[in-house]
């Protein structure tokens, strides 16, 4: 099922005005990050998400933490945009209909999440300013973005306002559960380089106030600061690590095949994001488990051309290894001799079919890789493709979706293929 992207408004000034009960004012104007008016896109009809229910069948939330909701209030092309995020959704549109930003602001906030500097995950900040964005009294522009994590704490949604002209920083974040605000920070001084936070505490005093940096995401340090003596603080903990979970496991997966086609040395045996050492994850996993490597072989074979018996790794005279399709009574073929289609398709099965402990991710020490649902985002997502290898592809990520451990947020130029896809929705983000 196809749904239209929600409605698009000009932005109101230098960054979104906020409603009443928002963050105040601080000095200078600077407006702390409310909850949105987005507009809203419909979730696909269908079956319930069988993620979304836990191993009793009960349909309570979640156990593993995962990002449901991505809105861009003001981001580039995206104006009060909220997109629903279902087991696997297929963002479609035409060049410049902005599926790419949304896929940059979801990661975006996952590395804010894993601890990394606003300047680490926006070097040209400027560039996701909406273009009919204007300045304020004190020449600043900047843009907002937020997200949805459901799991066992329920809905945690967190919105975040970014100042990027004249200069970097938060200017207001708010992390809220059900009707409580849990977090709110908002810049009172700027000639400070840190912004107030107030924090929900529930004790002798309802909440607790300090400063937080201006250059960082407050809810991933909440855990350095609260202390867990009180309903309230354990409350806030928990959603707080809710949200840095679902986020941390975020994998940006965008395969190159020119990469893929050299011999690798053997290292820690973690997929980096471009797929450049596939022969090195091949050499480690196809060992550690002999079921997961028969389905990626059979999914190979849907998308390979030429029988395949097995898909391995073998070492070199010179301390490498190079992946090659065992093509049984015949000569092996090395990947080198692929095409693109068969290579990105090869390495997308590869996800798909792993996990965050054989993806190179932001991994949270402290979480069971069992207790994580990894969201894979892939850019051009039928990029090089052919039909039927498309079509094995997004298949295979509404297995693995239903199964509640893998969910995909993909693009594609035309969506009428994906459309009817058991499991996927189809957000058309054409205005």
């Amino acid at each position: 099922m196809t749904v239209p992207r929600g409605s698009s408004a000009s932005l109101p000034g230098a960054l979104p005005d906020a409603p009443a009960g928002a963050a105040a004012h601080g000095a200078g104007g600077a407006t702390g990050a409310t909850e949105d008016d987005t507009a809203r896109v419909p979730a696909q009809a269908g079956r319930p998400d069988p993620a979304r229910q836990r191993g009793d069948g009960t349909g309570a939330h979640p156990v593993r933490p995962r990002i449901t909701e991505l809105r861009l209030s003001a981001f580039a092309g995206h104006r009060r945009t909220t997109l629903p995020l279902g087991a696997v959704t297929v963002l479609a549109g035409r060049s410049g209909s902005g599926k790419t930003s949304a896929l940059r602001a979801c990661a975006a906030l996952a590395r804010l999440a894993g601890g990394a500097v606003l300047a680490e995950v926006f070097p040209d900040a400027a560039a996701w300013v909406p273009d009919r964005a204007r300045p304020d009294a004190q020449r600043r522009r900047g843009f907002r973005i937020g997200c949805t994590a459901d799991g066992p704490e329920g809905p945690v949604r967190l919105d975040l306002a970014v100042q990027a002209e004249p200069e970097l920083r938060v200017v207001g974040e708010r992390l809220t559960a059900g009707d409580r605000v849990l977090l709110e920070t908002a810049l009172r001084d700027p000639g400070r380089p840190t912004v107030q936070a107030a924090w929900h505490t529930a004790g002798s005093a309802p909440v607790t106030r300090a400063p937080l940096p201006g250059d960082r995401l407050g809810t991933a340090l909440l855990p350095l600061r609260v202390a867990g003596k009180t309903d309230g603080q354990r409350r806030v903990l928990a959603a707080a690590e809710q949200m840095v979970v679902a986020l941390r496991s975020v994998y940006a997966c965008e395969p190159r095949p020119d990469a893929m086609r050299a011999s690798v040395p053997t290292g820690t045996g973690h997929l980096l994001t471009g797929c450049d050492n596939l022969a090195d994850v091949l050499w480690r996993t196809r060992v550690e488990c002999g079921r997961r490597h028969a389905l990626l072989v059979d999914a190979v074979r849907a998308g390979c051309a030429g029988p395949v018996t097995d898909l391995r790794a073998e070492p070199l005279g010179d301390g490498t290894v190079r992946a090659v399709l065992d093509r049984g009574a015949g000569p092996a073929t090395a990947l080198a001799r692929l095409g693109d289609g068969e290579l990105r398709y090869l390495a997308l099965a590869l996800v798909l079919l792993t996990g965050p402990g054989v993806l190179d991710v932001d991994t949270p020490g402290e979480v069971p890789d069992a207790m994580r649902t990894l969201t894979v985002l892939a850019d051009g997502f039928d990029r090089a493709l052919d039909p039927a290898q498309r079509s094995a592809l997004l298949g295979l990520a509404g297995r693995m979706g239903e199964r509640g451990h893998i969910r995909c947020l993909a693009t594609v130029s035309d969506g009428s293929w994906a459309a009817g896809v058991p499991g996927v929705t189809v957000v058309d983000l054409e205005p």
